[in-house]
Parts: C-alpha cells; structure tokens; sequence
C-alpha cells in the first residue's frame, strides 16, 4: 500500500514540472487574480451548469407542510415526563396529630 505524497512533497513535485516545463522552451502566462474564470468581464454561466440553461423550479407548498407536520409530531413525542412515582401521605386525626403514613400514586 503506497503512502499519499505529503504536501510538500507535492509542491516540490509542481515545482520541478514548471522548471522543466520552462527549460524546455515554455512559457507561462500572468493572469490577473479573478480574471480566469471572467468572459468579457462577467463570468460564463453555462459553464458553472455544464451548458444547460437555468431551469425554474417548481414551488412544492403542501410538500413542506407535510414535512414540518412530521417534525411537529416528533417533537411532541419525545417530550420527556417522568413516570408517576408513590408519593408518601399523612393521615391526621381532628386535632392535628398524625394517625398514619400512606403510599399513594398519583
């Protein structure tokens, strides 16, 4: 298994392609930055979709709402509560004293 090139190793790579490319009589062209993707001074739009015109989209409402109404339920649904645990009681008498203690749910 072959290891990938280092970043390094690839501009070093890029580099000595250039040198060779120049010392075997080429040349290199300076382009303004921005420039290269501009036709005329604007950019081409086909070339940003492969040659095809823009094509309209079609407005899909009750898709959406379909989809929010989905997400509403979820979230309804996992709205955490806690079981219902017993809770202790006291029972008190006419007087105000305790009777008894009790278990209750509710």
């Amino acid at each position: 298994m072959n290891k990938r090139p280092t970043k390094a190793q690839t501009r070093h790579e890029l580099e000595r392609k250039v040198q060779e490319f120049i010392n075997n009589g080429g040349t290199v062209e300076e382009v303004n930055s921005g420039a290269t993707g501009l036709e005329d001074g604007a950019y081409h739009r086909n070339s940003f979709v492969f040659g095809h015109p823009k094509q309209e989209r079609t407005p899909v409402p009750e898709a959406l709402n379909a989809i929010d109404a989905r997400r509403r339920v979820k979230t309804e649904k996992t709205a955490y509560s806690p079981p219902k645990r017993p809770h202790k009681k006291i029972i008190y008498d006419d007087f105000g004293e305790v009777v008894r203690e009790i278990w209750v749910e509710e």
